[in-house]
């Protein structure tokens, strides 16, 4: 008879972040033995397992050699109490860090190939994505593209005795830009005969709110992040930017977000469905 025991010893190690792998693991060192009974002479040999668990952000260190991936979440000390919105064990708030950011960017690459993982080139298209991605999160909260973007994360709450990475406690994200509606517009992207020469309507009444890139870590989910992250964004529109009006585009085949944006108080534009009908989206309003 074959008996397996764990070595005494042993503890459950993560790997470090490996650049060439997108998987961690955690390995198991045990010994094991030949029963007493048995005639052949007794053995040991150190057996290791590694068991894969959920990937995490990697990056190019070459490609992003400013990024410390083994960076501390900010402390609450060194965030604004009031811009943030608390809720179970996590935390709504503002992205503060390159490393936010970058993380914001990954956890965006892995909702958008979530459904092609059998593709031969997901993980390289990932990495893509999540660079391009990145760089331009960064250009829209630099406001390089006329226009005032704030990218929103949520991340786990520190406890006493675990402190965590940026890229392991980020866990969901989301845009919120402040735009304007350009001239003739009632709505975001509505065709109109536009002047020979169309400009921007810099009013309060033609300045609305914008959320994109709304997306939860598979392994977070159904713990009410989606929600409690738009709450945050509608709440900062209201208060930082004075909107009355906050717009999102949602596919026409997502059921699950469309039912979430209704139960948030958005409305479906039906003015705007005729001309949205070759894109697939429905385009939802949030009056304040």
């Amino acid at each position: 008879m074959l008996t397996i025991s764990i070595d005494k010893a042993v503890l459950l190690r993560f790997s470090h972040v490996d650049y060439r792998s997108h998987q961690k693991f955690h390995r198991i060192n045990a010994t094991w033995k030949r029963d007493s009974k048995s005639s052949h002479p007794r053995k040991m040999e150190e057996l290791s397992v590694e068991i894969p668990t959920q990937t995490i952000p990697h990056c190019e260190p070459s490609k992003h050699p400013d990024l410390q991936f083994d960076r501390l979440q900010p402390s609450d000390e060194d965030l604004d109490q009031e811009k943030k919105l608390e809720f179970g064990q996590f935390v709504a708030r503002e992205a503060a860090l390159d490393e936010e950011y970058w993380t914001a960017a990954w956890l965006r690459a892995e909702s958008h190939w979530e459904e092609r993982k059998n593709d031969r080139f997901a993980e390289s298209n990932k990495r893509k994505f999540a660079d391009q991605e990145f760089n331009a999160i960064k250009r829209r909260t630099k406001g390089q593209q006329r226009q005032t973007c704030t990218c929103i994360i949520t991340v786990k709450k520190d406890t006493k005795n675990v402190k965590r990475t940026v890229v392991k406690s980020v866990v969901g994200t989301l845009d919120l830009s402040i735009r304007y509606l350009l001239d003739g517009e009632t709505f975001p992207g509505e065709r109109v005969k536009a002047p020979l020469f169309c400009s921007t309507n810099r009013t309060q009444s033609s300045k609305y709110g914008y959320i994109s890139n709304l997306c939860v870590a598979k392994a977070a989910r159904r713990q009410g992040i989606a929600s409690n992250m738009l709450q945050f964004a509608i709440r900062s529109a209201m208060l930082n930017a004075n909107v009355e009006q906050i717009y999102v585009h949602v596919d026409r085949k997502n059921k699950p977000a469309q039912e979430l944006y209704r139960k948030m108080g958005f409305e479906i534009i039906e003015m705007a469905n005729s001309q949205l009908s070759e894109e697939q989206t429905y385009l939802l309003c949030f009056k304040t």
